[in-house]
C-alpha cells in the first residue's frame, strides 16, 4: 500500500493552505519560465525536461525563503502543479506546429495560441474524468509522480529525508552540468556511448544513454517493467534492424553506429508506432469495465445526494462540468478548423475525431505515463499515430469526396492533429500531477482549477517563444534553407553561405520528422510495411499475454535510453533482493513481515534518492536551456560550453566568440568510468537502508565504516542473482502433467 498524506486537515478543507494567491503568482511564474526553456530545449535537442520535481524544489526554496511559518506541503504541490503544465504542453505545441515550415506554410502566433488552449485545455478535462480509474482503482506506479510527492514531503519533514534529497539533488546537479553544460564526456559532447559492429553478415548495435535521471526512473518503475521495456529495444535494435540490414543495405557514406540508426529512424521506428497504437486501443479494451465503473462511480458520487459527504481528498472537478467544457471546447474546434481550412464539411469531421481520439489518447498517454514517466513518455509516437488517423480522414474526405488541392490536405492535417498532439501531451502530465496530489493528500478539484491556469499561462507563453525563436535562429534546417537570415548583415545567396548561415539554426527533430511523414502520405509514399509489421508484433505480444505497451515504448525508443532505464531497475532488484536475503536467508515467497518491512524502507530511500537525482539533472537542463537562451540573444554572453576558450575571436558585429575551447571532451572509457562513478555513489546511499548482515550482528562488530560496505554488497548481489537464476530455470523447466 502507498503511504498518503503527512498531515492531517479537516474534510472540508477550512483549514489547508492549498489554493492560495501566494502560491498562484509563483506557479505562474515558475510556470512560465520553465515553458520557454523546455521550448528552447525541445526545439533544439527534440527532447523536454519534466518539470514536475524541478517546480516543486524551486516553490520550496522560494515560499521558504520568505519565512512564512504557514506554508503547506499542499500549496508547494499546486505551485509544482501549475509549473509543470505549461512543459508538457509545450513538447506538443513544438513538436507539431513547426511541421508548417518544413512544408513550406506560414507558423502564424494566433493559431498557434488557438491550438496550444484548446488541445491543453480539453487534455486536462477528460484526463481528470480518468483520475479515480488510472490512480486509485489501477494504482499505476507514476514513478515521476512518486518521486515528486517524496521531494515534497522530504522538504516538509526536514531532517534526514530533506538532506538525503539535497544531497542527491546536489549530485545530480553536479553530473547534468557536465553532461548539457560543459558537454565533456559521450559521443561528441553529448552523454551516451554508442557502436556498432560488423557480425555474420550484417551489424550489431550497443548504446547507452548516461543519465542519471533515467537510471533513477528505471529504479522507480522496478526490475519488470524495465525488462519488458529494454525487451522491445532488443527486438528492434539486436534484430529487426540487423535483418533490414541484410535485406535492404546499410546507407553508404556513414559511420557504421550513424547507418544502424539511420536505419531505426526511417523504418524500424515505425514498427514501435504501429505496435504501439494497437497497445494503445488493447489497453483501452482491456480497461473498459475499469473505465466504464469508475465513469459511473464519479458520475453517482456527483449526482447521489444520499451518499453523505465526500472527503476532501476525493472532491475531483464535477464530472458533468468536465464534460460540458469538453463540449463547448470541441465546438470551439470545429469553429477553428472551419476558419482555418474553409471547409464545414472536413471542419466537422475534424473536431468529431478530434472528440473521439482525443479521449483516447488521453488515456493512452495517461496510461503510459503510469508506466514509465512523462519524460519518457512517447508524445512523438503518439502524434505519429494521430498523423496516420487524420492523414485517412482528411484523404477520404477531402481529396476523395471534396477534391481539395494537395496542399489544403496537407494544412489540414496538420492542423487537426496538432490539437490532438497537444491533448495527448498534457495528459500525461496531468497524471503525475494528479498522482502526487493524492499521495500527499491534496484535493483534487483545486489541483485540477490550478493544472487549467498553468495549461492557459502555457498556451501564452510557448507560442510567442516559438515565433521569437524562428525569427531570431529559424526553427528546422529545412525552413532556415528557405528562408536563411542574415550573414553579416545581408541574406545570403549561395549555397554554402546559406548552410554558414544555417548552422545556428534549431533541429526541432520531430517537426522534421512529421512534416516529412505529412508530405509522404499525400505525396505517396508512407512506410505501411513498418506500421504493418509493429501491429502484427503488437497481436502476438496479446496472444502471449505480455504487456505489449511496454514492449511497443521499447522497440520506439532509442536502444540506449532503454537500456539505461534497465540498469535502473537491476540495482532496485538487486538491493530489494539483498535487504530479502539478509532478513530472510532466501527469496522463496511468501516473504516475512520482517522483509516486507526492510524491504520497503531499502525501497523508499533509493525512491528518494532518485527523486533528487532526477531533480538535480532536470533542473540543470533548465538552467543550461536559459543560459543559451540568454547568450544567443544578448550580446557578448557565450553558452556554458564555451566560457573555458583557449582561442576567441572576433565577429562582424565586433562580439567575441569560441574558436576553440579549453575543454576536451573525455575519452568514451573516462566518461564511463565518470558515470559508473556517480552510480556507485548512488548504489551505497541507497543501501543506508539495509539490515547489516547476519554475521555482523552476531558478533555485534561492524567490518566496516557503514551498515552495508561494498564487499558485502557485491557478495549479497552474488547471492541474489544465484537464487534469481535458479528460481527462473525452475520456473521453466518441463514439468510432468499433474495427475488428476
Amino acid at each position: 500500500m502507498e503511504e498518503r498524506g503527512i498531515i492531517e486537515f479537516g474534510n472540508d478543507g477550512s483549514s489547508v493552505h492549498e489554493l492560495t494567491l501566494r502560491a498562484l503568482v509563483i506557479g505562474v511564474i515558475l510556470g512560465a519560465l520553465l515553458t520557454a526553456a523546455n521550448t528552447y530545449l525541445g526545439l533544439q535537442l527534440g527532447m523536454t525536461v519534466s518539470a514536475s520535481i524541478p517546480a516543486a524544489v524551486l516553490s520550496m526554496i522560494i515560499l521558504r525563503s520568505m519565512r512564512l511559518k504557514d506554508v503547506s506541503i499542499l500549496e508547494n504541490n499546486l505551485v509544482q502543479t501549475m509549473a509543470s503544465a505549461g512543459e508538457s504542453l509545450a513538447a506538443g505545441v513544438i513538436f507539431t506546429v513547426p511541421a508548417l515550415l518544413v512544408m513550406g506554410m506560414e507558423m502564424r502566433l494566433a493559431e498557434t495560441f488557438t491550438i496550444a488552449v484548446l488541445g491543453g485545455v480539453l487534455g486536462t478535462m477528460f484526463t481528470i474524468t480518468l483520475r479515480r480509474v488510472f490512480i486509485v482503482e489501477e494504482n499505476l506506479p507514476y514513478p515521476e509522480g512518486v518521486a515528486c510527492r517524496e521531494v515534497l514531503v522530504a522538504g516538509e519533514k526536514g531532517g534526514a529525508g530533506m538532506t538525503a534529497i539535497i544531497y542527491a539533488l546536489g549530485l545530480g546537479a553536479m553530473y547534468g552540468w557536465v553532461t548539457k553544460g560543459f558537454k565533456i564526456i559521450g559521443k561528441h559532447g553529448e552523454p551516451h556511448l554508442s557502436g556498432a559492429i560488423d557480425f555474420l553478415g550484417t551489424r550489431l548495435y550497443m548504446g547507452f544513454e548516461m543519465s542519471l535521471a533515467l537510471i533513477s526512473v528505471g529504479y522507480i518503475v522496478g526490475i519488470r517493467i524495465a525488462s519488458f521495456i529494454f525487451l522491445g529495444g532488443v527486438i528492434g535494435f539486436l534484430v529487426l534492424v540487423p535483418i533490414l540490414g541484410i535485406l535492404q543495405g546499410w546507407p553508404v557514406g556513414m559511420d557504421p553506429a550513424e547507418a544502424f540508426m539511420a536505419l531505426w529512424s526511417q523504418h524500424i521506428r515505425f514498427v514501435g508506432v504501429g505496435a504501439m497504437v494497437v497497445g494503445g486501443i488493447y489497453t483501452l479494451w482491456s480497461m473498459r469495465s475499469t473505465i466504464a465503473i469508475g465513469v459511473s462511480k464519479a458520475i453517482k458520487g456527483a449526482t447521489d445526494d444520499n451518499s453523505g459527504p465526500v472527503p476532501r481528498e476525493e472532491q475531483d472537478i464535477d464530472i458533468k462540468t468536465t464534460f460540458y467544457v469538453a463540449g463547448f471546447i470541441s465546438f470551439l474546434t470545429f469553429l477553428f478548423y472551419w476558419y482555418s481550412i474553409g471547409n464545414i464539411v472536413l471542419a466537422f469531421v475534424g473536431a468529431l475525431f478530434l472528440a473521439v481520439a482525443a479521449f483516447f489518447f488521453s488515456a493512452v498517454a495517461g496510461y503510459i505515463a503510469g508506466v514509465v514517466g512523462s519524460s519518457n513518455s512517447p508524445v512523438s509516437g503518439m502524434t505519429i499515430a494521430t498523423l496516420m488517423a487524420t492523414s485517412m480522414i482528411v484523404w477520404i474526405v477531402g481529396d476523395l469526396l471534396l477534391g481539395m488541392e494537395t496542399q489544403e490536405l496537407m494544412y489540414a492535417t496538420l492542423l487537426i492533429a496538432s490539437v490532438v498532439a497537444v491533448n495527448a501531451a498534457i495528459a500525461g502530465d496531468v497524471m503525475q500531477d494528479l498522482k502526487t496530489g493524492y499521495l500527499v493528500g491534496a484535493t483534487p478539484w483545486k489541483q485540477q482549477l490550478g493544472e487549467t491556469l498553468g495549461v492557459l499561462v502555457g498556451a501564452v507563453v510557448a507560442p510567442f517563444t516559438v515565433i521569437l525563436l524562428h525569427r531570431a535562429f529559424r526553427i528546422t534546417k529545412t525552413a532556415c534553407y528557405a528562408d536563411p537570415p542574415a550573414l553579416n548583415g545581408e541574406i545570403p545567396t549561395d549555397p554554402n553561405l546559406i548552410a554558414e548561415a544555417c548552422n545556428g539554426a534549431l533541429l526541432a527533430p520531430q517537426a522534421e520528422l512529421i512534416g516529412a511523414i505529412i508530405q509522404g502520405v499525400f505525396g505517396g509514399n508512407i512506410n505501411l510495411p513498418m506500421v504493418t509489421l509493429g501491429v502484427i508484433i503488437a497481436a502476438l505480444l496479446i496472444w502471449k499475454k505480455l504487456p505489449v505497451m511496454s514492449v511497443a515504448i521499447g522497440i520506439y525508443l532509442p536502444l540506449q535510453l532503454s537500456s539505461s532505464i534497465m540498469v535502473g531497475g537491476v540495482i532496485a532488484a538487486l538491493l530489494l533482493g539483498t535487504a530479502r536475503i539478509r532478513t530472510d536467508g532466501d527469496l522463496v515467497e511468501p516473504m516475512s513481515k520482517e522483509a516486507e518491512t526492510v524491504v520497503k524502507k531499502t525501497h523508499d530511500r533509493g525512491v528518494l534518492l532518485s527523486a533528487g537525482l532526477i531533480a538535480g539533472e532536470a533542473l540543470m537542463g533548465v538552467v543550461v536551456a536559459l543560459f543559451i537562451v540568454f547568450s544567443d540573444v544578448v550580446k557578448g554572453l557565450r553558452p556554458p560550453e564555451e566560457w573555458i576558450c583557449s582561442q576567441t575571436a572576433i565577429d562582424s558585429e565586433g562580439a567575441s566568440y569560441c574558436v576553440e575551447r579549453s575543454l576536451a571532451v573525455l575519452p568514451p572509457w573516462i566518461s564511463a568510468l565518470f558515470f559508473i562513478w556517480f552510480i556507485l555513489i548512488f548504489v551505497h546511499l541507497a543501501s543506508q537502508a539495509l539490515p547489516k548482515r547476519n554475521e555482523d550482528a552476531l558478533s555485534g562488530n561492524r567490518r566496516g565504516p557503514f551498515n552495508a560496505p561494498v564487499l558485502d554488497i557485491i557478495h549479497d548481489s552474488c547471492a541474489v542473482i544465484l537464487q534469481s537464476a535458479l528460481n527462473l530455470i525452475d520456473n521453466i523447466r518441463l514439468k510432468p502433467p499433474e495427475k488428476e
